[in-house]
């Protein structure tokens, strides 16, 4: 009996710990390809269902990414705030492991914190090191500010080691990784070794190819289908998959069942208004979701099918993971391992991911016509909510359409 206890709770373990498990990399704008800073979460979680939330109970307004059934916002999983700081986490699991206390999983109540009272790196500098102790979170957080910082702290219950990416030292081409293992902790003890391989290889080659901006990151590397210890990128082989189905096992990919969501914070230049930090969201099944900008100066009124309904989850999550199930069609035993890939790409050109990246792409282009001009005549909050108004219906119909065929 005692055997099958411990057998019961290592399975529940490490099943607990990959669903908490993100892929994360901050950038600074001296290197990509635009002067602007990028913050980056792909979230891994067994709250499947998100949705963002406009806040203004501190001291700057903010916008964060939320489990749909923390209704009032308690925690915060990333965002952004009126000053152009962004912040957010990936978990550790090599640290903090002499700590038999009670007091943990503190990191999104950490991040809302941060976001309601910090404007730069140094402000989290001092708000971390002015936290009573211990202060009950393991995690890599990444942060941006309108300053041009870009940093993780490696963070434990008691103290924290930065890692700044304007420090050729520490960030040689201006960027930096991070999974689920500490680079100050336990050796091998952590978690995502592979992942952050795979999401190595993939900035390394977007860098050498002056590709490094933030539609590489939600279209490349927040969707990639790259196994860096196989050396295989199944995109490549989309002419051997047909309509019917064709699985693989997806566990090490950067998306897996378990991925939830995507945060991209697109920062400013030097000079330019904390205004113009514009934060992309991925909500639902990376492969069956588009990205959709908002800004602080929107106001409280985000894209409805960002925020959460009568149900309690935001529509174009739920449309997501209704899409989702042709990804992951065998729900008994290990099934929620294996991705139908076919689902999302194949020779006919009518997978999910083939319909909705030209979606996306509409999505960018309007973004950068209104960006381009609302840098030459400033932000104006009526025609973010205009935007928000067409972004919504377009989105919306869009699925409807997609959901129907």
């Amino acid at each position: 009996m005692l055997r099958i206890i411990i057998s019961l709770l290592f399975i529940f373990t490490f099943t607990v710990i990959d669903l908490s498990a993100c892929t994360t990399a901050i950038v600074s704008g001296k290197y990509t390809d635009d002067g602007r800073p990028i913050l980056w979460k792909h979230r891994d979680s067994d709250f499947y269902q998100n949705k963002l939330m406009y806040f203004t109970d501190g001291k700057y307004d903010y916008i964060g990414l939320v489990n749909s059934e923390d209704f009032i916002g308690e925690q915060v999983w990333g965002g952004t705030n009126s000053t152009g700081f962004s912040i957010m986490n990936a978990a550790l699991y090599d640290v903090n492991l002499d700590y038999n206390g009670d007091y943990k999983d503190r990191e999104g109540y950490v991040m809302k914190m941060a976001l309601q009272q910090c404007a730069t790196l140094e402000d989290f500098e001092k708000f971390l090191n002015d936290l009573p102790k211990p202060m009950g979170v393991a995690a890599n957080f990444g942060v941006i500010d309108a300053n041009g910082g870009a940093a993780y702290y490696e963070t434990d219950n008691n103290t924290f080691v930065k890692f700044d990416a304007n420090d050729p030292h520490v960030a040689p081409n201006g960027y930096l990784i991070r999974t689920n293992h500490a680079f100050t902790g336990k050796k091998d003890e952590g978690f995502g070794y592979i992942r952050y391989e795979n999401a190595h290889d993939l900035f390394s080659n977007a860098f050498a190819t002056n590709k490094l901006n933030y539609q590489t990151v939600i279209t490349d590397f927040s969707r990639s289908f790259y196994h860096s210890l196989l050396k295989t990128d199944y995109r490549d082989n989309t002419d051997n998959y047909s309509e019917k189905q064709h699985f693989i096992n997806a566990g090490d990919l950067i998306v897996r069942n378990s991925s939830v969501s995507d945060v991209i914070v697109h920062g400013v230049k030097s000079g330019e208004s904390p205004e113009f930090t514009t934060m992309w969201t991925v909500l639902g099944y990376p492969f069956t979701t588009v990205a959709v900008p908002v800004w602080i100066k929107g106001g409280e009124k985000l894209p409805k099918m960002m925020m959460a309904e009568k149900s309690g989850n935001a529509p174009l999550c739920k449309m997501a993971l209704e899409l989702k199930k042709h990804c992951y069609p065998i729900e008994r035993g290990s099934g929620y391992k294996y991705l139908n890939i076919s689902a999302l790409i194949n020779k006919e050109n009518s997978g999910i991911l083939q319909k909705i990246e030209p979606v996306e792409q509409k999505i960018f282009e309007e973004t950068e016509n209104k960006l381009s001009d609302w840098r030459i005549n400033l932000l104006k909050k009526d025609q973010i909510q205009e935007y928000y108004k067409w972004l919504n219906a377009f989105v919306i119909n869009e699925y409807k359409s997609i959901l129907e065929n």
